[in-house]
């Protein structure tokens, strides 16, 4: 691969030196507003400007107004109190659904990586048909002949952000399985458990948390969808994919009703995959350096 600076005659230009100094800001920044929007959903209740849920069809679709900044829906309720209250389902089920799956993700990669043989071969072969399948629309099959629910869609949702993550941390594990300080961990005696929790997941868990944050970001796009096609929460509930397709049809009187939940999900989705993307930049960087 051709260096970029070799394309500059050597030179570093402004505009790249410019670029660098902005990325370390600009993920910090990110980082922020990702940890800015968890900390809403843990105190909705307390800057929700109104309830939620309360109900007057005589303020159907308002415009903007200091009393309503996003004005109302079609049935008058406050679009940002409901964004607000929305925010938990927006960002502490993703949460949810990355911790298991990079959890379980991680368990099956260093099981796979580390012993081989007959167990890799079971665990690559089951994770190769889970790959082969398109997650969402099975979640939307399963999800929908059982009848709804969240807690469905994040189980099933879960199980199929399995496979891209076995896959890219086994790979992690093969490279570092056979390296001197695994084979002196082996040679002084350590149990296979201890070499694992103590040499092997550490030396990985730069790629794990990079996968947790872009496992968030499909959790993100993912959970919407569903809510988006009635198929996660309860009809009725303040959620961003549930409110873009309650007002869609509606964009003439408020057009904020729609465009405000979905440029919050856009906003989070570019946030979650934007700090991974950091973190995975980083990562390569220190293991080129090793």
């Amino acid at each position: 691969m051709t260096d970029a600076s070799a394309l500059t005659g050597g030179r570093i230009t402004p505009w790249r030196r410019s670029a660098r100094r902005l990325k370390l800001p600009v993920a910090v920044g990110i980082s922020v507003l990702f940890m800015a929007l968890a900390v809403i959903c843990v105190i909705a209740p307390f800057v929700a400007p109104h309830d939620p849920t309360f109900i007057d069809p005589t303020k159907s679709f308002l415009g903007p107004s200091l009393d309503h900044p996003l004005g109302t829906d079609q049935l008058g309720r406050d679009i940002v109190s409901r964004i607000i209250a929305g925010a938990r389902t927006a960002v502490l089920a993703p949460l949810a659904l990355a911790a298991g799956a990079v959890l379980l993700s991680t368990v099956l990669a260093v099981l796979a990586g580390y012993t081989g043989g007959r167990i890799d071969a079971v665990i690559g072969r089951a994770n190769d048909i889970l790959y082969s399948i398109p997650s969402l629309t099975v979640a939307i099959v399963i999800v929908g002949v059982v009848g709804g629910g969240f807690t469905l869609s994040i189980a099933v949702l879960m199980v199929f952000g399995l496979p891209g993550n076995i896959r890219l941390l086994r790979a992690a594990v093969l490279e570092r399985v056979n390296l001197p300080y695994i084979e002196a961990a082996k040679m002084s005696g350590l149990s296979t458990p201890r070499i694992l929790l103590t040499q092997l997941v550490p030396a990985i868990s730069p790629l794990i948390v990079t996968s947790f944050f872009l496992q968030v970001t499909f959790a993100i796009v993912e959970l919407s969808s569903l809510s988006f096609l009635g198929l996660g929460v309860a009809p009725g509930s303040p959620d961003w994919g549930l409110m873009l397709a309650e007002n869609r049809a509606a964009l003439s009187s408020n057009v904020w009703a729609a465009a405000g939940p979905a440029l919050c999900l856009v906003a989070l989705a570019v946030s979650s995959n934007l700090i991974g993307d950091w973190l995975y930049t980083r990562y390569e960087k220190a293991g080129r350096s090793r």
